[in-house]
């Protein structure tokens, strides 16, 4: 099992994961049609040459928070987690083009006793995601219901 447990998270405890990921068209294209989400600006090249300010199609927002999420998980909740109790301040600052490079990192920024499940416990992350220019891209706060270390 490669997630921690409730007892092995410290605040300020960080994590370079090591999954970089290129995405791509056929990831924008899939995605946004997994979810229905018909927005020309992931889907329209001609479009957005013509009326945006970024001159190409993005990729879908939601596509890029879960990949950042997803490659998270690895190192710190596979295995010891019961689930998410919600994502706040989710950001992104940059946009994220197809052909772009992401490196992903996060940092336990709360670790709290759970006040109504005493076989768990809360902590709290926050997820980075840059691209290869090293911009910061998306971000988000990640609340984790987390597995105490069997007895």
């Amino acid at each position: 099992m490669a997630g921690l447990y409730f007892e092995e998270f410290n605040v300020g405890q960080k994590f370079d994961h090591p999954i970089h990921r290129t995405v791509s068209e056929m990831d924008n294209i899939l995605f946004s049609g997994m979810t229905h989400n018909p927005a020309r600006l992931h889907l329209d090249e001609e479009y957005c040459r013509e009326h945006t300010e970024f001159g190409q199609r993005i990729m879908n927002s939601c596509f890029t928070l879960a990949l950042m999420v997803g490659v998270s998980v690895y190192e710190t909740t596979l295995g010891t987690t019961v689930g998410n109790l919600g994502w706040d301040e989710v950001r992104f600052p940059k946009p994220v083009f197809h052909g772009d490079t992401l490196r992903f990192e996060s940092e336990v920024l709360e670790v709290r006793e759970s006040k109504s499940r005493p076989n768990n416990g809360i902590v709290i992350f926050a997820h980075r995601a840059y691209n290869q220019r090293n911009e910061l891209v998306a971000t988000c706060k990640r609340s984790g219901l987390m597995l105490r270390k069997p007895k």
